[in-house]
């Protein structure tokens, strides 16, 4: 089921695409400026995760709400180029 007509045709070329490049059900090309773009996207997140965590253990449990805000905060900035990120297809 597709949401309009161009999305069905952008579907069929893809499939098409593929079988040229006889890549798989489980392949797909990426140009490397997406790639590195997403792992640096990931990089800043994982940090985000680590300085949290760190944060977290060194208060302890005399965790105030401002600390836990500005955590989830931080966190929040760094998860949202990921959430944001569009893959587009690549036209011909």
């Amino acid at each position: 089921m597709f949401c309009s007509q161009s999305c069905r045709q952008w579907d069929w070329v893809g499939r098409q695409r593929a079988r040229e490049l006889e890549l798989g059900e489980d392949e797909l090309i990426i140009t490397k400026a997406e790639l590195d773009q997403l792992h640096d996207d990931l990089y800043v997140l994982a940090c985000a995760v680590d300085d949290v965590e760190r944060d977290q253990s060194a208060a302890g449990k005399a965790v105030t709400a401002r600390e836990l805000g500005d955590m989830l905060s931080w966190l929040l900035e760094a998860a949202r180029p990921i959430r944001d990120r569009e893959l587009r297809p690549q036209r011909p």
